[in-house]
């Protein structure tokens, strides 16, 4: 299959090997862009370096790759994913990746040692209290840091040629500028962009893990009930 797939403008195509390994071929389509706020990855990084932190948890590559290069030394760093585990063990930085691809995992996660500790966590300039309350229910202190907004790209997606789209995030659909159509598959990367899709009356045909990997196993399984195989 032809797949989009939505992307920051910033992340660019790192996901066409991994779809080929999958049978499919793939592109970016990018509804949002990020605003970098540079000052605060800058003292975040220096936060850091001076061991201010007790841990570190990244929840989406676009820090890892900000903030990474900048880190002469880190405590315990935990991924939310494969991806953003990838680019961190890319400027040697080695890291646990969650089980499951959720925020709200970071805290059972993590358990007891949480308490008395002081997580450093860069993200995206959008509230996520369930995750910073969970860390402190169990005692720990969160270093919430918001590097970069999101914004709107307006930019409509290329889906002509496509025969599927995968949105990889709520925000990525509830931005995103697209024509739907009955024969493009729709396809969201985990349950959290799934509820948001069917909040906007387009139910995914096929709902992920949340992982890219995941997703695209979720979708050859889809295509293999449909005795659809992998291309069309």
């Amino acid at each position: 299959m032809k797949i989009a797939i939505t992307r920051l403008k910033e992340k660019g195509d790192g996901d066409r090997a991994l779809c080929r390994e999958y049978g499919h071929d793939c592109y970016p389509v990018s509804p949002i862009r990020a605003d970098v706020y540079r000052d605060r990855i800058l003292a975040f990084a220096d936060r850091v370096n001076r061991g201010e932190f007790e841990a570190l948890f990244f929840t989406s590559a676009l820090p890892a790759q900000l903030i990474g290069p900048l880190l002469t030394r880190w405590p315990r760093v935990i991924a939310i994913g494969p991806t953003t585990a990838a680019v961190l063990r890319g400027f040697g930085i080695g890291c646990e990746t969650l089980p499951s691809f959720y925020s709200r995992d970071f805290a059972p996660y993590l358990g007891e040692w949480l308490a008395g500790k002081e997580i450093g966590i860069p993200r995206a300039d959008v509230p996520n209290e369930a995750l910073l309350d969970a860390i402190r229910d169990r005692g720990g202190v969160p270093g919430e840091v918001r590097v970069y907004g999101l914004a709107p790209t307006g930019e409509p997606l290329r889906t002509d040629n496509a025969d599927a789209i995968i949105f990889t995030s709520a925000r990525s659909f509830t931005d995103a500028v697209w024509t739907p159509r009955a024969d493009l598959l729709t396809v969201a990367i985990g349950e959290v962009t799934a509820a948001a899709m069917a909040a906007g009356d387009i139910p995914p045909q096929v709902i992920g893990d949340g992982s890219l990997a995941g997703t695209l196993t979720a979708l050859n399984r889809h295509l293999a009930e449909k005795g659809e195989g992998t291309s069309r």
